[in-house]
């Protein structure tokens, strides 16, 4: 029987990497920052700690790997979000904030890892936070094909900062079991965009 990380391998680097971040994340999510250790992701995967260490060089280099990893997901999904959407900008623009919530709830261990401080200590690389802002340009460039900013009450208020703030705020409701089913949360986050929406003049 192959472990995981053998079939990983021969698939290829990006998939063994994709294999030993998603494995640390889940132990992050199931047993917290305590078991994020090279000598337990390598248990989980069968692999030996020198690989893991040769790929991330320690678990700093692990945290930071978790953290674009995350964004590069959040980005992927917003793209393609958008893509599927169609030439129209409302269309695009909701289709892009429906992909937010979507992305939190199937990638919670990155989720955390980006926005939670879910490995204590953690600061992410001058380069990981520029690479992290490029999942947002996805969103500000479905605003400003709505003329975002052109209608806004308040001048001083960037439409796109405001759109993420309270999409971020009740996605994390929502993962922290503030809602009581998912129906509720889905509708939540809904009526949350469309207010927001509607006084930013963007629908």
């Amino acid at each position: 029987m192959t472990t995981p990380y053998q079939r990983a391998q021969a698939a290829g680097q990006d998939a063994l990497r994709r294999t030993v971040l998603d494995a640390a994340g889940a132990l992050l999510v199931s047993e917290g920052p305590q078991a994020l250790t090279m000598r337990k992701i390598s248990g989980e995967i069968g692999c030996s700690t020198t690989v893991l260490y040769t790929m991330f060089g320690g678990k700093d280099g692990l945290a930071e790997a978790l953290y674009r990893e995350g964004f590069a997901r959040l980005r992927a999904r917003l793209v393609a979000a958008v893509d599927a959407a169609g030439d129209d900008p409302g269309e695009r623009l909701a289709a892009t904030a429906l992909a937010y919530r979507e992305n939190a709830l199937a990638e919670r261990a990155y989720y955390g890892v980006m926005f939670g401080q879910a490995i204590p200590g953690f600061t992410p690389s001058a380069e990981a936070l520029a690479e992290s802002k490029r999942a947002f340009d996805v969103l500000g460039e479905s605003v400003a094909a709505l003329g975002g900013g052109d209608r806004v009450p308040e001048p001083d208020v960037d439409p796109t900062n405001l759109l993420w703030a309270v999409a971020h705020g009740v996605v994390s409701f929502e993962l922290a079991g503030h809602y009581p089913d998912e129906k509720s949360a889905a509708a939540a986050y809904r009526t949350a965009l469309t207010a927001v929406s509607t006084h930013l003049g963007l629908r």
